[in-house]
């Protein structure tokens, strides 16, 4: 029979369930209705580089990203059309990342978001150019006056978004996973590499509603504490996942990375181990959250999902 907490247990995790499906088909529908307007096809020679961008950017993928800034701006009472613009410029990143992450020199992944990757569809000189132009346009979106009236503002998200993409956050990120094909990396190796791949914007979505809200530094360290620890469980989780993972569901390739002779999280910790460490990430990345009311509902929903998803 079940217990009374078991009753309570599953309750809250049908109420999470329920508020993330809400959530992420609203921030889906936001993002893709944006990106369908300000991408739309000129009827000029630059179309094919238009079309292959909306290929990479519109439909699929777990809008976590601009999710995140959207529930991170919720603990302020942020305007939503702000925080969806800057969720609309994380996305152009993580995009342009996985676009250029796919071509031959890279991955050599042929899907992505349950579709043929970008050189695949179209071929390895428009991927290029899709990501360059991606990476471009985050910034172009971050420097309007749409995005925030305040100029300081602005400067400070273009400042923050250039470092955790570039070779201090992501960038570096990623030579760091090039590297560990050759190279035995420990675990200290692998959590740094994964906390400028994966973290580093990861912690951009949170530090953006900081910058919005005009927070002062010491009052960040519990937002801070939070975007780094499901940063780790998120790739924890995607670890898991490469090698359980359902190809059919995750809508890329699994299986990759120990293919690859790569050291990843759960090599090294084992399975189990992997799991449990995972979880205990998720609950520190909650009790951060601790001196926020029911505003901060929906990151700690965020935090569960990131290891309870199967993409």
């Amino acid at each position: 029979m079940p217990t009374n907490m078991d009753i309570t247990r599953a309750q809250d995790r049908a109420d999470r369930e329920a508020l993330l499906r809400v959530a992420f088909s609203e921030i889906s529908s936001d993002v893709d209705r944006a990106f369908d307007m300000l991408l739309a096809v000129p009827d000029d020679p630059r179309r094919r580089l238009f079309e292959a961008m909306r290929h990479a950017a519109i439909g699929g993928g777990k809008r976590m990203r601009p999710l995140l800034v959207k529930a991170a701006g919720a603990l302020f009472s942020l305007d939503k059309v702000q925080l969806v613009r800057v969720g609309l410029a994380v996305e152009c990143v993580h995009v342009y990342s996985l676009v250029h992450d796919d071509l031959p020199a890279m991955d050599d992944d042929d899907m992505r978001r349950g579709k043929p990757t970008v050189h695949k569809a179209f071929d390895e000189a428009s991927a290029i150019l899709v990501g360059d132009s991606l990476h471009d346009f985050a910034f172009e979106i971050l420097t309007s006056e749409d995005t925030h009236p305040d100029p300081f503002v602005r400067i400070n998200l273009v400042h923050a978004l250039a470092k955790a993409s570039g070779a201090s956050g992501m960038a570096g990120g990623q030579m760091m996973d090039i590297v560990a094909e050759n190279e035995a990396f420990d675990l200290a190796a692998i959590t740094r590499l994964q906390q400028l791949k994966t973290g580093a914007l990861i912690g951009f979505c949170v530090e953006a509603a900081a910058i919005m809200a005009h927070l002062p530094p010491e009052a960040r360290t519990g937002l801070h504490g939070y975007a780094h620890d499901i940063g780790l469980a998120f790739q924890i989780a995607d670890d898991l996942l490469d090698i359980e993972g359902d190809a059919a569901l995750t809508g890329k390739a699994v299986g990759k990375d120990a293919a690859a002779g790569k050291q990843t999280f759960v090599s090294l910790l084992g399975l189990e181990r992997a799991r449990e460490q995972a979880q205990m990430l998720v609950e520190q990345a909650k009790a951060h959250l601790h001196h926020f009311d029911a505003r901060a509902d929906l990151l700690r929903a965020i935090a569960d999902y990131v290891i309870e998803r199967d993409h």
